[in-house]
C-alpha cells in the first residue's frame, strides 16, 4: 500500500506541474514560444515593446503642432541624441515609450506647453555575421530576421559551415552564447552571429 500511495503522490505532482505548464502557455503564448538557444530565451523582436535603443537606430520624431522640433534622428555612440531646442538627451538603454516620455518632459520644462510627442524606430542598428559564410560582415536590420535569413543576407553558407550550430552574442554582452541552429532563432539588432567549421 505504501508502494502504491507514492506512486500515485508521484503522479498527482507530475499532472499539477503539467496543468501549471499549460497554464504559462494559454496566460503568455509569446512566452511559451520563445526559442531558446543554450538554455537561455532568444532576444525577442525588435518590435517588442521592451526593445531597448542604442546606438545607430534611427528615430523618428514628431512633436504635435511643431514641424520645425520633429525629423529624424540617430542615436550616437554614447547613447545620446541630438534634437532641436533641448540638445543633446540620453536615448540608449531606453525604451521607445521612455525616451518619448522623456523628450516631453524636456520640452514641457520651459519651452512648451502641454507637448504632445510621438517617437517611432525607422531603423534599427545592424546586425553582424562572421564565420563561416560567404560574406562575413554588417548588415542592415529588418524587423523579424531569423539566424537563417542572416546567412542568406551573408551570401549563405561555406562548403566548411557547420550547419547544425550558431553561436550569438547579444548586443551589451561579453560572451557568445552556443545553440542548435534552427529556422525559429531570432535575430536582434546589434547581435553577432558566428558560423563555425564543421571537423568532418
Amino acid at each position: 500500500m505504501i508502494g502504491v500511495s507514492k506512486i500515485s503522490r508521484a503522479f498527482a505532482m507530475m499532472l499539477l506541474a503539467a496543468c501549471l505548464m499549460l497554464g504559462v502557455a494559454v496566460a503568455n503564448p509569446a512566452r511559451a514560444q520563445q526559442a531558446a538557444i543554450g538554455g537561455a530565451p532568444v532576444t525577442a523582436p525588435a518590435q517588442s515593446m521592451d526593445y531597448l535603443l542604442g546606438p545607430a537606430d534611427k528615430v523618428r520624431m514628431t512633436v504635435y503642432g511643431e514641424p520645425s522640433l520633429s525629423g529624424e534622428f540617430f542615436v550616437s555612440g554614447s547613447g545620446l541624441m541630438s534634437l532641436p531646442l533641448i540638445g543633446e538627451i540620453k536615448a540608449g538603454g531606453m525604451t521607445v515609450g521612455q525616451f518619448q516620455l522623456a523628450v516631453q518632459k524636456a520640452l514641457s520644462d520651459g519651452y512648451l506647453k502641454d507637448p504632445r510627442v510621438n517617437a517611432e524606430v525607422l531603423t534599427f542598428r545592424p546586425f553582424y555575421i562572421l564565420g563561416e559564410v560567404e560574406k562575413p560582415g554588417t548588415y542592415p536590420y529588418t524587423s523579424g530576421l531569423t539566424v537563417l535569413n542572416a546567412v542568406a543576407t551573408a551570401g549563405g553558407f561555406t562548403y566548411r559551415a557547420d550547419k547544425r550550430t550558431v553561436w550569438i552574442k547579444h548586443n551589451g554582452e561579453t560572451s557568445e552564447v552556443k545553440g542548435e541552429l534552427t529556422p525559429s532563432i531570432v535575430v536582434a539588432p546589434g547581435d553577432t552571429i558566428r558560423i563555425g567549421e564543421r571537423f568532418f
